[in-house]
């Protein structure tokens, strides 16, 4: 009971120093820019330096392996006593890498091997500052100011999101144009990433407010080894609940389209028009995807949760799961009648990922059902490895069969997934088997 009162006394005196509205935003900024990096602009890196469809995708799929594995390292985040100092440092070693990541870039003869070396280094690093943010955010306000910051929160990661994936990735664009050599212009690109993502992390050195260290730590979690053992046997009693390998395939066929189409879109937009695809330029994609489509995306996943809080997920679960289907079937659409202009194609992706996101909020449920109720508090920390654990296979496999079966008839068969994951929620009656309210 005094530890709960010291921490409580500790949170307001944090807040009171300095304001969250000054702080929250660069924190999570600086949260949003690797992330952007590694999903997204990474991709475009491996085609622009010649990587072949199916090595890129197992590339991109080995760069989600810390995203699923970071869950296991929550218990050693929290015997840290310094978060604030921690952030910090992860945050100098993400700008060291970008530089080293410019620097390799820069030679004509960087190799794809070395690109990925980088940009895994990039995906590990930010698994780890997304712990820590999350764990600093959430012992340094108290439950109601973290409910009232959320906005912020969401909001300044996808604005940096569409600067990076979008504003950034256009500006690519024209400098593979003015200096006709793409080595050089991403290399510039890195340059310029390291640079913005440099007055975040200024920003977070001196703005966040340093917290006392924290209290209530079990000595039997003072190691590595006894963390990971902490959080293995967490995850070792959900996965004997009942039904629990149902779950995890429900979860597998619900984001099996989504999973197909991640990278090959990509594919699909940069491809000529000789290979089946749109023939577009760098500047098209990160106007069409980078800007519209994480727009798309960010106004779904709102919109859905909003509904998931206000409905319940009994009566919203169908039309979510039925949205996040109809996805695939927007590029089948593509593949069949070409977008003549680039106001077509944005809406195209817009509503594409549109119903992504709206969609996308079902899972929740599925994460939920396997945390229970003794483990409520770990859902935020479960949900992106839950999700990305049900993507990695299917993605590393999407390179090769776009390959073999050529846009037209991978989209078709990404979209015939989708009504077979209707049917078996259907026959298997899983909405009254595993819908909870969201409160």
């Amino acid at each position: 009971m005094i530890n709960h009162l010291v921490l409580d006394y500790i949170k307001s005196a944090g807040v009171k120093r300095i304001s969250p509205w000054i702080w929250i935003p660069g924190l999570f900024c600086a949260q949003g820019i690797p992330t952007a990096i590694f999903t997204f602009v990474s991709l475009l890196m491996f085609i622009r330096f010649d990587v072949g469809y199916s090595l890129a995708t197992v590339f991109m799929s080995m760069l989600f392996v810390p995203s699923v594995l970071k869950s296991f390292f929550r218990s050693r985040i929290r015997l840290i006593r310094n978060y604030k100092l921690s952030i910090n440092i992860v945050e100098g070693l993400i700008f060291v890498t970008l530089c080293a990541m410019a620097l390799s870039t820069h030679s004509h003869n960087a190799s794809p091997e070395s690109l990925f070396i980088w940009m895994f280094l990039i995906s590990m690093l930010c698994s780890w500052h997304e712990l820590l943010a999350r764990m600093y955010y959430e012992k340094t306000l108290n439950l109601r100011d973290r409910i009232y910051f959320y906005k912020v929160k969401t909001f300044a990661t996808l604005s940096t999101l569409i600067l990076t994936y979008g504003v950034i990735i256009i500006l690519v664009g024209f400098l593979e144009i003015f200096f006709r050599n793409i080595p050089h212009a991403w290399s510039m690109a890195c340059y310029i990433m390291a640079g913005v993502f440099l007055l975040f992390f200024l920003v977070n050195i001196f703005l966040p407010p340093r917290r006392p260290l924290h209290l209530g730590i079990s000595a039997s979690e003072s190691s590595l080894y006894g963390s990971v053992k902490t959080d293995a046997r967490i995850l070792d009693r959900m996965m004997r609940r009942k039904y629990s390998m149902r779950t995890f395939f429900f979860m597998f066929i619900l984001m099996l389209p989504q999973a197909l189409m991640f990278n090959t879109r990509v594919f699909f937009l940069l491809a000529s028009s000789d290979d089946g695809g749109l023939g577009c330029s760098i500047q098209d994609i990160g106007f069409a995807q980078g800007t519209v489509g994480v727009i798309g995306f960010s106004a779904g996943i709102l919109l859905g949760r909003m509904l998931l809080r206000r409905y319940g997920a009994f009566r919203t679960f169908w039309p979510m799961v039925i949205a996040v289907g109809l996805s695939p079937l927007l590029y089948l659409i593509m593949t069949l009648h070409n977008p003549e202009t680039l106001g077509q194609l944005s809406v195209m992706t817009f509503l594409a990922q549109f119903l992504f996101g709206f969609g996308l909020n079902i899972s929740i449920m599925f994460v939920a059902y396997i945390s229970d109720d003794r483990y409520q508090s770990t859902i935020n920390y479960l949900y992106i490895p839950f999700v990305a654990a049900s993507m990695i296979v299917p993605m590393m496999l999407s390179g090769w069969l776009v390959t073999v079966m050529g846009f037209t008839r991978f989209f078709l068969l990404n979209a015939l997934c989708a009504p077979l994951a209707w049917v078996i929620f259907a026959v298997t009656g899983a909405r009254h088997c595993y819908v909870r309210k969201i409160r």
